[in-house]
């Protein structure tokens, strides 16, 4: 019997009700993972290799900031300097210390100009933020200077899509090649398999040593309480809630909101939270139909978003299309500002650009039903009022290359939590000829932007939140629909499972019964 046959008879073994390990925990993924490095990323990567992996720092339940491989600092040179102090026993999976020299090492490859980091942005001046030097000052300190104060610095260093997280130079070869299938961190948890396509099994790091302070959001004790964590790929949702129910996986996040009711009443805990993942159809505004407001400004007043947040969250949100989520404390009633629902509106907007029938394609993808529940309720509200939307259903690996390539003139598509609104509009505002992936190009709204993280004031930046999103609602660059709730159901035999605003499951902190 081959090595695989051997793993398969394995797996099968784990999955019949009755056999699961008590040591296990195993939660569902609906994809694989894309890679080990950090930079070829999706929600599911983000998921797994923040428990192989930590930053210096990490957003907490509330959004505020806490240690996390930085057991504490202090900021000095009013606001331009910040000095880390590494956690105390901090070690790599390999036994080696972590010492600040790796993290000068981590900082410094992700920066290098062909390291693909697309983060770079967030530090290097072109948003505002610039580091412009990290040094060792001792094993266990490292400092980072930047040219001017700037209120989202530690935000962007816990900025949890930028996976700033710092690995063992040992990942690479001797050309400074990220090793294929190598995930050497610090993390509570290590990597022991990826069987592609399949799972991929993390082991208790028996000698991680944790910080005091309780476990909170990605912060905190990242203590474990089972040996394995198993994240077991199932893309097929009504399989998943099969398995769930039948004992094969204990976790399932991002359970449908309709899909709750029915999992409470077989015995699972639930849970929901306000979310932070922006779920918005995007609009190519070089697209030579697109490019005009009035036409984008069109399908704004064509669509009903009350009644599609209604139906699509069962009351777990309301619409928002705006860079600020509900849950975060800048938001105001201000932020649900937009083009009312009007069919009259929409037609003499169309009426007005000669408008004749020509098809919009709205790219969508299977994998993730929300996407496409989403575009098949716009294609509908939009034809309605006399637009020809055309819906082009994608795998999702080619969907996410058209749009890092900026290849399409409508997506739905969904952006995973950012905890600071700036970070989120970060990603939103710039230049297209830099960034493909940018939506708006506007330069007033830029310049706001950057004005949100000169300062620390909360009044100030809330109104240029505000200042922004009305800038927004004038331009439409996409059609922002709401904050996906945070959702999820665990076995009743699971303790220690949560949802959070920040989204990523966690592993650490739970533990499974008999």
């Amino acid at each position: 019997m081959t090595a695989r046959i051997l793993m398969l008879a394995a797996t099968a073994a784990m999955l019949l009700p009755g056999n699961a390990l008590a040591d296990t925990l195993t939660i569902r993924l609906n994809a694989d993972i894309r890679g080990t490095d950090g930079l070829n990323r999706d929600a599911n990567t983000d998921v797994v290799l923040h428990h192989v992996f930590e930053t210096l720092v990490a957003f907490r339940n509330d959004l505020s900031i806490g240690p996390l491989l930085a057991e504490s600092w202090d900021v000095a040179n009013d606001g331009t300097q910040y000095r880390f102090s590494l956690r105390e026993g901090a070690v790599f999976h390999s036994g080696a210390p972590v010492t600040a020299e790796d993290v000068v090492w981590n900082w410094e490859r992700r920066m290098d100009a062909d390291s693909g980091w697309f983060c770079q942005p967030f530090f290097d001046g072109r948003q505002g933020l610039e580091v412009t030097d990290v040094r060792a000052e001792d094993p266990r300190t490292v400092v980072f200077d930047l040219a001017a104060p700037n209120a989202l610095f530690l935000a962007q260093l816990a900025n949890v899509q930028c996976n700033g997280w710092i690995a063992s130079p040992e990942n690479v070869d001797q050309d400074g090649v990220w090793r294929e299938g190598v995930a050497i961190g610090s993390g509570s948890f290590a990597l022991a398999e990826w069987d592609r396509g399949q799972s991929i099994t993390l082991t208790r790091f028996a000698d991680y040593q944790p910080l005091s302070e309780p476990r909170s959001g990605l912060s905190g004790d990242r203590s474990v309480l089972v040996e394995h964590l198993r994240f077991l790929i199932v893309p097929d949702t009504s399989t998943a809630e099969t398995a769930l129910y039948a004992g094969q996986i204990d976790i399932m996040p991002n359970l449908a909101p309709e899909r709750m009711g029915d999992a409470e009443a077989r015995g699972m805990s639930v849970d929901s939270a306000p979310g932070l993942a922006f779920t918005p159809m995007l609009i190519q505004t070089r697209d030579p139909m697109m490019q005009d407001a009035r036409l984008r400004r069109a399908l704004a007043h064509a669509i009903d978003f009350e009644a599609l947040v209604e139906l699509r969250s069962f009351g777990l949100a309301r619409f928002n299309p705006s860079g600020v989520a509900d849950a975060s404390a800048y938001f105001d009633e201000s932020f649900r500002e937009w083009p009312a629902h009007d069919l009259n509106a929409t037609r003499a907007l169309l009426d007005e650009i000669g408008y004749n029938g020509e098809a919009i394609r709205i790219q969508t993808n299977s994998r993730y039903s929300g996407m496409y529940e989403n575009s098949v309720l716009v294609q509908a509200m939009l034809q309605q009022a006399g637009i020809n939307a055309e819906l082009e259903t994608l795998d999702w690996a080619t969907q996410l290359d058209n749009y890092l390539a900026g290849r399409f003139q409508m997506q739905s598509f969904g952006y995973s939590p950012r905890l600071d609104p700036a970070q989120l509009y970060g990603i939103l505002l710039g230049n297209k000829d830099d960034r493909p992936t940018i939506q708006w190009e506007n330069d007033e709204a830029y310049a706001l932007y950057l004005q949100t993280m000169q300062t620390t004031d909360f009044d100030e930046r809330q109104s240029l939140f505000r200042q922004i999103h009305a800038l927004m609602a004038q331009d439409v660059p996409l059609l922002g629909i709401y904050y996906e709730p945070e959702t999820g159901a665990a076995r009743p035999h699971v303790q220690g499972y949560e949802v959070w605003p920040g989204g990523l499951t966690r592993g650490w902190g739970v533990s499974v019964g008999g």
